[in-house]
């Protein structure tokens, strides 16, 4: 993978931890958990236990990370 390629990924250098924590900031839990209805957003939310769930759980991760990708484009 070349340089070019990888600078053109919006994802490239972002941990799940600073796309939760983005998102969090955006919208906050509530919304957060309207717009991805899983149980980590909406019951006692946290971001550690987010992330425990997000690092196990591959579509719910995708869901976040394309979230994240409509947040810093608008």
């Amino acid at each position: 993978m070349n340089m070019k390629t990888q600078s053109n990924d919006p994802l490239h250098g972002k941990t799940l931890e600073m796309i939760l924590t983005h998102l969090v900031e955006q919208y906050g839990w509530p919304e957060l958990s309207d717009r991805i209805p899983i149980r980590c957003f909406y019951n006692e939310p946290s971001i550690k236990s987010s992330l425990k769930f997000l690092r196990r759980t591959p579509w719910a991760r995708t869901k976040v990370e394309e979230l994240y990708l409509e947040s810093i484009e608008s």
